[in-house]
């Protein structure tokens, strides 16, 4: 039997939620992220679908976010509010069949090709909005890549279909970071090899890409390119593979002696999230970024997987002495990778 697969994906999930709790909001710009005073540093967890048209999305500063869209509504992250109603949305769709959570606002189900799946994708739309009151948009595709996909092309709240047929179609002379998986970096890199498209990636020779991007990680992205993925779709609980912290300062850090104090006292607020979850760390990472938004990333990895704070903090600071740039920082993070 064939299988297909559904994604399903909440619209604007979080700024949906907060109109839910604050009716008189619906129809306003929303910005929901850090603790609402966008006159503070923090990022947009998300926008509503009217702050987006002046240009603000998720990631951007917030008083980023405030200059361009200075009549928005600004609300804090709550995310207790927000967990409690993924799970209903979850536990609803569920009784569509396999069930494979992504996170707060988007999941995979499973179907087969004895279905009406377009039938099937706005029946959980309506299911969706009966219990929560919130709009979905489904992909729908012959395997999970087709089907994330998709999903873009149906927002908001549409359904649409990608295929192997229609692949090329829809996606080959777009962009190689238009595929899920590929950022703005890979992306760059595939154009220093001459590939700039999606129909250029599926038809480029694996080895070419191997030597570039490593042999692994070369076959798949051609993979990607041609559409083809994995269509298997597992209720298996999902497994954090690391555990982090981090901090931004509402005034900038020049003096790299307090970094280093900073960047300890993070690795050890991740040693205590590490012990809890009784699992060893093999490798610590540290994100700094600069002033004004500039972010770059360093690791470390340990001689024996450990949850002993001394080793996991050497490694955290050996991370730190990795980055050259000595400007003032206003944000730093610490994450710990778990051995398993």
């Amino acid at each position: 039997m064939s299988r297909w697969v559904l994604h399903v994906d909440l619209d604007q999930f979080i700024a949906a939620v907060e109109v839910l709790r604050h009716p008189e909001l619906r129809g306003l710009p929303v910005v929901v992220g850090g603790d609402g005073d966008p006159t503070k540093r923090g990022v947009v967890s998300t926008a509503s679908y009217e702050a987006r048209r002046y240009g603000v999305g998720s990631g951007m500063p917030l008083r980023t976010a405030a200059r361009r869209c200075p009549d928005a509504v600004f609300l804090p992250v709550d995310r207790a509010a927000y967990e409690a109603v993924s799970d209903e949305v979850m536990r609803t769709l569920k009784e569509f069949g396999v069930v494979e959570v992504l996170g707060w606002d988007e999941a995979f189900v499973a179907a087969d090709d004895t279905s009406d799946l377009g039938d099937t994708a706005r029946r959980i739309q309506q299911r969706v909005r009966e219990s929560t009151e919130l709009d979905c948009s489904v992909g729908i595709g012959q395997n999970k890549l087709q089907a994330k996909l998709a999903t873009g092309y149906g927002k908001p709240a549409g359904v649409f279909r990608l295929t192997g047929d229609t692949w090329f179609e829809v996606l080959g002379d777009q962009p190689t970071d238009a595929l899920w998986g590929i950022g703005a970096k890979t992306a760059r890199r595939l154009a220093d090899i001459g590939i700039h498209t999606v129909r250029e990636l599926a038809a480029a020779d694996p080895d070419v890409v191997a030597a570039r991007m490593g042999p692994t990680i070369g076959p798949w992205l051609v993979r990607i390119g041609q559409g083809r993925a994995s269509s298997r779709v597992t209720d298996s609980p999902y497994v954090v593979r690391s555990r982090s912290r981090e901090t931004t300062f509402q005034q900038n850090i020049s003096d790299w002696d307090e970094v280093r104090r900073e960047v300890v006292t993070l690795a050890h607020r991740v040693v205590d999230d590490v012990v809890a979850e009784g699992r060893p760390v093999i490798r610590v990472v540290v994100k700094v970024r600069f002033a004004p938004f500039f972010t770059q990333t360093h690791g470390h990895a340990l001689d024996s997987a450990t949850s002993d704070a001394a080793p996991i903090e050497r490694a955290a600071l050996a991370a730190l002495d990795m980055f050259t740039d000595r400007r003032p920082v206003r944000l730093l993070g610490v994450r710990a990778e778990f051995a398993t």
